[in-house]
């Protein structure tokens, strides 16, 4: 699979998938095409990538074969220049496929579309820069680090605001136990906005000249005027990032619209290697194998020539034995 935001992506309204798909390709292109077009969504799509897992051909042929399948129409590489809120910019290259043949025209005019484009969900990776903590803490753990006092438990905001009490008020002498039995509910006061001294006021205002049950009147209290929860903030939003121009590029070399001509998805120079090659031939046609005897073939196409005795009548002619 390719990084995130990269990889095979599908062009959408596609034809369903049918028995004469690629039947316009050679036998070799045609079974690359279809182990292309059952790639998942995201998959590399260099043709290093694809020869690494396909069973039969390995570089060479696959790359010649993409560059047939993208002027048959099913391919191209698109450049697009992306732009976030706070000015970061990148390029990236989108490969899109297309089971169904697609015309000059048709892939010009969706690239056009994906123009101003958003594509905040669709690539972010890489636009911000991560800090990687990694690192240092490797760093970090070949220094040898001085042996630390073992650390003395502190007492919670919520404990200590239940303990001040009895400094506040002589009627609230909570003890340790009726402290840490109601830490709990104090710390859900602080949790949803409350102060220290919002606690103290909600225990001691309005007590009567006696409290026989500190911890129990205050318990009370802590549960009965729990303050509301808070509201939840909304987490800040992702930056809008968009697509702010679109260019063609060449699917074999990376070469795009800045510096050379493209053409059906390829540069010139590329488009003269393919064709240099010659054309790819598949398995020989039936028509062209001998047939059984006793069937409607020629007669003795299917018969075995020695021709030993005329090979080294030949040899000995020429002075080789």
């Amino acid at each position: 699979m390719a990084k995130t935001g990269y990889g095979k992506r599908l062009t959408g309204d596609e034809d369903p998938h049918a028995g004469a798909d690629f039947a316009h390709l050679s036998p070799r292109d045609r079974e690359i095409a279809v182990f292309v077009d059952h790639l998942e969504e995201g998959h590399a799509m260099g043709y290093k990538a694809i020869a690494a897992v396909h069973p039969r051909y390995g570089q060479q042929a696959v790359r010649t074969s993409l560059g047939r399948i993208t002027l048959a129409g099913h391919l191209r590489w698109i450049k697009e220049h992306i732009t976030v809120e706070d000015d970061s910019m990148r390029w990236v290259t989108r490969t899109y496929w297309s089971r169904t043949r697609r015309s000059v025209e048709w892939w010009e005019d969706f690239a056009r579309e994906r123009h101003g484009k958003d594509v905040t969900e669709d690539h972010m990776p890489g636009l911000a820069r991560v800090e990687d903590t990694e690192e240092i803490e490797e760093a970090v753990s070949g220094v040898e680090q001085p042996e630390a006092e073992e650390p003395v438990e502190q007492p919670s905001d919520a404990y200590r605001a239940l303990a001040d009490l009895r400094s506040v008020d002589a009627r609230m002498p909570l003890s340790d136990g009726d402290c840490r039995s109601l830490e709990a509910l104090a710390q859900e006061w602080l949790s949803r906005g409350a102060t220290a001294l919002d606690i103290t006021r909600a225990l001691t205002d309005g007590l009567p000249p006696t409290v026989d049950n500190p911890g129990g009147l205050a318990r009370n209290r802590l549960e009965n005027k729990m303050p509301p929860k808070k509201a939840k903030i909304r987490q800040k939003a992702a930056r809008r990032a968009h697509v702010s121009r679109v260019i063609m590029a060449c699917g074999l070399c990376d070469a795009d619209e800045r510096t050379t001509e493209i053409v059906s998805g390829l540069c010139r120079e590329c488009i003269e290697l393919i064709e240099a090659e010659g054309p790819v031939y598949g398995a020989v046609p039936d028509t062209f194998l001998p047939g059984p005897r006793g069937s409607s073939a020629l007669p003795g196409a299917d018969e075995v020539i020695d021709v030993t005795e005329r090979v080294e009548a030949l040899r000995r002619a020429a002075g080789l034995r």
